[in-house]
């Protein structure tokens, strides 16, 4: 494996791990942080037996996740890859042959639009690309922010019908039948991608880390050798609270995302607008200020945090205690906080 130790990793840090008052685990922790992948911080907590050992597994981690920021990038080119972006050029011209990863995203992102009854769409890339734009010029230019026209955005949405995206497994190729559709996986890719690379590491040996891509965390066994429950703090969207932390949750193998309008917005006449779009109303949604979702895989809980901020509380509190291994907590514009059944039972005591 190599050798070499990333340039961009920021920092590392060793802390022997107590057993008892008299010994200590064989394993040391070691954090690791690094930037610009999926437009967001990864960080990386392992356990391992050197610091050589850890510094592969973060190569590892960040190699394959290059690879998957790349494939699902809807923004950019790169030279001799097809990507997301290369299958929104070329929506009503030709199929376009894609690696199977993108494939696969693709598959599982019509899984979840069928599961969530069209609460979270990748083919809703025409309505948000207009969202999009209006949020940066209304960040360059605040004196002139401006709301998309109702008109503009109830044409752009004929454009959003998911059984138009044509996927062909046996050549490999995806093609947008409509012309003006574009694909969007913003709701998906960084949890789908977090969870890849899980995989990927746990392939190689690595039991015993987690993972936080833009705060889309998956954890990989316990910590160390004592296999303990991982510590994850949920934030508090209020950012000028005293308390950063709304709930200290123990878990591993289990995924966590939170969907919120504290971080992505633009303020038009006062008002902020977040990035979340409502299919329903084609405006950002505006039941709650954050969504958190607890479950096995980091691409489910990715689509579900988006599909469930886009139900009023008593429907996505019905739809998550039908799902298996699935907990919830809202966080209400006035703060007023609810959980699933079972989510109490997570709260570090």
């Amino acid at each position: 494996m190599k050798k070499r130790i990333l340039a961009i990793i920021l920092m590392v840090a060793t802390i022997a791990i107590n057993l008892s008052a008299c010994s200590f685990t064989k394993e040391k922790r070691y954090e690791a942080e690094f930037l610009l992948l999926f437009d967001t911080v990864t960080q990386i907590v392992g356990y391992a037996d050197s610091k050589e050992e850890f510094s592969e597994y973060t190569q590892l981690i960040y190699d394959n996740l290059k690879e998957y920021h790349e494939l699902f990038d809807i923004y950019n080119d790169y030279e001799g890859l097809n990507n997301i972006k290369t299958i929104n050029d070329n929506a009503g011209i030709k199929p376009v042959k894609v690696d199977k990863r993108i494939i696969d995203l693709l598959q599982f992102s019509k899984d979840a639009y069928e599961l969530t009854d069209g609460k979270v769409n990748i083919a809703f890339g025409a309505v948000l690309e207009v969202w999009h734009d209006y949020r940066d010029k209304g960040l360059e230019n605040p004196e002139t922010a401006a709301l998309p026209p109702m008109d503009v955005l109830v044409e752009k949405v004929k454009h959003t019908d998911i059984d138009k995206v044509i996927i062909n497994e046996e050549d490999s190729t995806v093609y947008l039948e409509d012309p003006e559709m574009a694909l969007d996986v913003g709701a998906i890719a960084k949890g789908y991608a977090t969870e890849m690379v899980s995989d990927i590491a746990v392939e190689h040996g690595y039991t015993n880390g987690m993972i936080s891509v833009g705060g889309n965390v998956r954890t990989v066994g316990g910590k160390g050798d004592s296999k303990e429950d991982w510590k994850v703090g949920i934030q508090n969207p209020d950012m000028e609270a005293d308390k950063k932390e709304l709930y200290i949750l123990n878990f591993k193998d289990d995924s966590l995302v939170t969907s919120g309008d504290y971080q992505r917005y633009y303020t038009v006449d006062g008002k902020q607008y977040h990035h979340i779009i409502d299919p329903d109303t084609l405006m950002p949604s505006d039941y709650f200020t954050a969504v958190t979702i607890l479950c096995k895989d980091s691409g489910m809980a990715d689509a579900l945090s988006t599909a469930v901020f886009n139900m009023p509380y008593e429907e996505g509190k019905e739809f998550v205690e039908s799902l298996p291994d699935t907990e919830a907590l809202w966080v209400f514009k006035d703060g007023d906080i609810k959980y699933s059944t079972g989510f109490e039972d997570y709260i570090a005591k």
